[in-house]
């Protein structure tokens, strides 16, 4: 069972802060996958990231108003390259992990179950602004929601079904913009999931000082506004894993502080590693249960068949003794 990360690079084509995310991935390795959806495969400047990308025929177009098409075709392949992905984290360059490599494993194996995305009512006025082009659907479908979240495997089938199957209103909500900021809550509602998600933020995102119209604020110096507000969200919002948007220049050290400080603590740490073996045998034992209920399923289908099969032959034996009895008997 794996978390797949999903990242959307574009511009440099380079991933912030690379040499972190290697080290926060390398102790579990064992349970993530990562996939990166790029811009031009030849200017990409790091060997990782090239070695993580997607084949050049599953790269679409993309910008800041229509970036849909970049997120299910990271999905779609994600899904079909390892059916151990159960957990998919959608991902920008800009992004960074926030918490330990032992607490993402914590969360992993508590709530690979799970959907986590932030939705709410949409907040705009729909007949000024068109964004997906909401003022086209009904009103339980007027949905927003944080644009960088995490999907479980099962709403990631159902995401790609919707697109396959309803494609006249894919199509329509993506035309109106910003459509990865509804398009998730709008088909996980039309599937009937959408009470069943964690609705919570999995990224520290500042909205509240904006560096344009459509960006949040930019963490460069780690001053402490900064801080604050890290801490303030981190307390506030359980499912926390990643900060954005980061920049370059954003120092290292106060990252390496979030990502160990909670570890530090050696009670708190031997705790969480017993939580997290309980977890792991738990899913050890619910997967082993499933595998041998599907192999039951398989051999009493099997069996069924089989039996079927061995009665038809009989019958049909019976038949065809019964008819040359009375051929013979007849002539």
């Amino acid at each position: 069972m794996k978390a797949a990360f999903c990242f959307l690079i574009s511009s440099e084509q380079i991933l912030i802060k690379e040499h972190i995310w290697k080290q926060w991935i390398e102790p579990n390795k064992d349970i993530i996958n990562i996939y990166f959806h790029y811009k031009d495969f030849d200017t990409i400047p790091s060997a990782w990231v090239k070695k993580h990308a997607l084949p050049k025929t599953h790269i679409v177009k993309t910008s800041y108003f229509h970036v849909v098409p970049a997120y299910l075709t990271l999905l779609s392949y994600a899904t079909s390259q390892d059916l151990a992905n159960k957990w998919f984290c959608l991902l920008t360059d800009s992004c960074v992990p926030i918490i330990s490599p032992l607490k993402f494993r914590e969360l992993f194996f508590q709530y690979y179950n799970y959907t986590i995305l932030d939705w709410k009512p949409c907040w705009w006025n729909i007949d000024w602004i068109h964004r997906a082009n909401l003022r086209h659907l009904t009103k339980e479908y007027h949905l927003g929601h944080s644009p960088w979240f995490v999907l479980k495997r099962d709403d990631v089938v159902r995401c790609l079904t919707y697109a396959s199957v309803n494609k006249p209103i894919y199509n329509l909500i993506c035309k109106g913009g910003v459509a990865n900021e509804s398009l998730f809550a709008i088909i996980l509602q039309s599937f009937s999931q959408l009470d069943k998600v964690k609705k919570a933020n999995t990224h520290v995102v500042d909205w509240s000082r904006m560096t344009s119209p459509t960006s949040p604020h930019f963490f460069i110096e780690g001053n402490e506004k900064d801080l604050t507000f890290i801490d303030t969200f981190l307390k506030e919002n359980k499912y926390t894993m990643f900060l954005r948007k980061i920049s370059k220049e954003f120092p290292d050290e106060i990252l390496l502080d979030y990502i160990s400080k909670e570890d530090l603590d050696t009670e708190m740490r031997e705790k969480r590693i017993a939580k997290i073996n309980r977890l792991e045998r738990k899913v050890f034992f619910l997967e082993t249960h499933y595998k041998i209920k599907a192999y039951s399923l398989f051999c009493y289908r099997y069996m069924k068949m089989i039996w079927l099969r061995y009665w038809s032959i009989c019958l049909f034996l019976c038949i065809s003794f019964c008819i040359s009895f009375c051929i013979s008997f007849l002539y």
